[in-house]
């Protein structure tokens, strides 16, 4: 197998800039993940590996070996497309053997390859079935096959699981991974569902206007966001934002709606003693909410309840119908009381709040986060 690197990669069509300072190493055997909205260059940044996108500038390496002038048949990777790219006219058997027939591999070996594949997938029993005739899962796992049997480098995979349903997707993210982890093979897959690629990447890599916003475990990324676009885009519901003034001694104020009011522990106001203003992030599971008020709770009015079995998702508005008023989303308990256009106390578990720069939109780091990055940059490991 081989480490994949990215060196200065930077695309454009025409005056469109596509992607740029793209500078990515994922190492043997990784399953990095490329995550971002829709045209932040996540397919351009897998097609300059694959070596159907040249790139204007910058290197693309497989180990030490630069690719990036190589013809894409000669890189030994293996794409696994969002539409399945099956050949209509063939069967199973043969669309899964079709790149060992091009390679001129005999057919004993093809047959044999192809049964071994089939089995690891589980679907032996569909070999010899039309290609039009088979489930979108079933499509998936052939189109699997197709690229597993090539023995690649790297996987190459765009949204493959884009077309299936929610319940097929969740079982073959477990097969893919399964697989990918069982076979070794360094893999690169591209999504902009944040679920899908924190479930299953070692490595995320997160995107934006085609540039690298993060790169880190699901745990860091999640946890410890860069800046105020990393935090937002992963986590469902989505991170709440509400721009406050913090006192020296921990009183929480937004400037135009006076029922915002909260007290933080000394502790993490001292995090921004810096700022005078600072974009708090506030996760929906990291308010409290209850019924009745409390010392230093925040009052507001319940606008939507989304019942979710043991939980429910509150849409909560703080202020009065202005539009200054604060909308919150707060995940809670099914035992907490939220009835529409009823009042409703939240508080918040300060601890695991973030503050952005106002301005930079950059995360003002936590004292254990700044010590974690120097011990691990003191041991090489960031």
């Amino acid at each position: 197998m081989v480490r994949v690197k990215y060196e200065s990669v930077e695309k454009r069509f025409g005056d469109t800039l596509a992607v740029e300072d793209i500078d990515i190493a994922v190492e043997d055997g990784e399953f990095a993940v490329l995550l971002g909205p829709s045209g932040c260059g996540k397919t351009t940044t897998l097609r300059c590996l694959s070596g159907l996108t040249e790139p204007t500038s910058g290197r693309v390496y497989l180990d030490d070996y630069d690719v990036t002038d190589v013809h894409p048949k000669n890189r030994n990777t293996a794409m696994v497309f969002q539409n399945f790219a099956l050949y209509p006219h063939m069967n199973v058997r043969k669309n899964i053997a079709y790149p060992l027939k091009v390679a001129g591999v005999d057919k004993a070996t093809r047959q044999e390859r192809v049964d071994e594949v089939a089995e690891m997938l589980e679907i032996p029993e569909l070999l010899d079935r039309d290609v039009g005739h088979l489930s979108g899962g079933q499509r998936q796992r052939v189109a699997l096959g197709r690229a597993i049997i090539r023995r690649p480098s790297v996987f190459l995979m765009d949204e493959p699981l884009a077309n299936l349903d929610a319940k097929l997707k969740i079982s073959m993210r477990g097969r893919i991974k399964v697989l990918q982890k069982e076979l070794g093979i360094t893999t690169l897959y591209v999504t902009h569902d944040q679920e899908e690629a924190m479930t299953m990447g070692d490595k995320l890599i997160v995107m934006d206007q085609g540039h690298i916003q993060q790169v880190g475990t699901p745990d860091e990324v999640y946890h410890e966001p860069t800046n105020r676009f990393v935090a937002g885009f992963i986590g469902s519901p989505s991170m709440n934002f509400i721009d406050v003034e913090v006192s020296a001694d921990g009183l929480v104020r937004t400037q135009n709606v006076d029922a915002f009011e909260y007290r933080f522990e000394s502790d993490v106001a001292a995090r921004y003693a810096d700022y005078d203003h600072v974009e708090l992030g506030v996760r929906p599971q990291y308010f409290t909410a209850r019924s009745t008020p409390g010392d230093y709770t925040i009052e507001g009015t319940v606008e939507v309840t989304e019942p979710l079995g043991d939980e429910q998702i509150i849409d909560v508005v703080v202020g009065d119908e202005s539009d200054a008023a604060i909308e919150l989303t707060v995940k809670a308990p099914s035992t907490v009381e939220a009835t529409r256009n009823e009042p409703i106390w939240l508080g918040i578990r300060d601890e695991l709040v973030h503050g952005f720069d106002p301005e930079t939109g950059q995360r003002i780091a936590r004292e254990e986060d700044r010590e974690h990055r120097v011990a691990t940059s003191e041991y090489g490991q960031t």
